[in-house]
């Protein structure tokens, strides 16, 4: 794995909440895991396009997953698609992916598993979500998984959907 990013690729990361690595323990688990989206699928974007990246807390989650899913409770990320892709070619302007702290460490905790690889599949779940893969109907969510599982696995990090049964919409 060689960690490289689309040509021009740039991550803008924001840090908004209490509990989270510093900006450059982030910057290094965030980029290894959409690297590896990248190289371990046909994704592509212009180069120079941008993806935002926010961290943030359950409250602040809370009031976008209210605000935009009418969804009254914290979830562990969130994505929001930039540009439209022309010919399947997306960006400049990916969108944006914001994370809960307080939700991916309960999370992480819960399923006994490192809270930096719980990150890293949250990375490649919100990336996947700004190129419309969806996990709505059951289709479509294995779909996601076995891409999810696919990525994770190229840099040696376990599949997150194993001894848990398929349940579209609620991943």
């Amino acid at each position: 794995m060689s960690n490289s990013l689309p040509e021009g690729f740039q991550i803008d990361l924001s840090i908004e909440a209490a509990g989270w690595a510093d900006e450059s323990g982030l910057e290094k688990v965030v980029t290894r895991a959409i690297a590896a989206a990248f190289e371990a699928t046909d994704l592509e974007v212009r180069n120079g396009s941008e993806v935002s990246l926010l961290f943030t807390d359950d409250d602040a989650i809370r009031n976008l997953n209210r605000e935009w899913r009418e969804k009254d409770r914290p979830t562990n990320v969130l994505s929001f698609p930039g540009s439209d892709p022309q010919d399947d070619v997306y960006g400049p302007l990916l969108g944006d992916i914001v994370f809960a702290f307080e939700t991916i460490m309960r999370e992480a905790e819960e399923l006994g598993i490192e809270f930096d690889d719980h990150l890293s599949h949250l990375t490649i779940h919100g990336l996947l979500h700004l190129f419309d893969y969806d996990h709505q109907e059951n289709d479509e969510a294995e779909l996601m998984e076995s891409l999810e599982k696919t990525i994770l696995a190229t840099i040696g990090i376990d599949d997150p959907y194993a001894d848990r049964p398929l349940v579209a919409e609620g991943r």
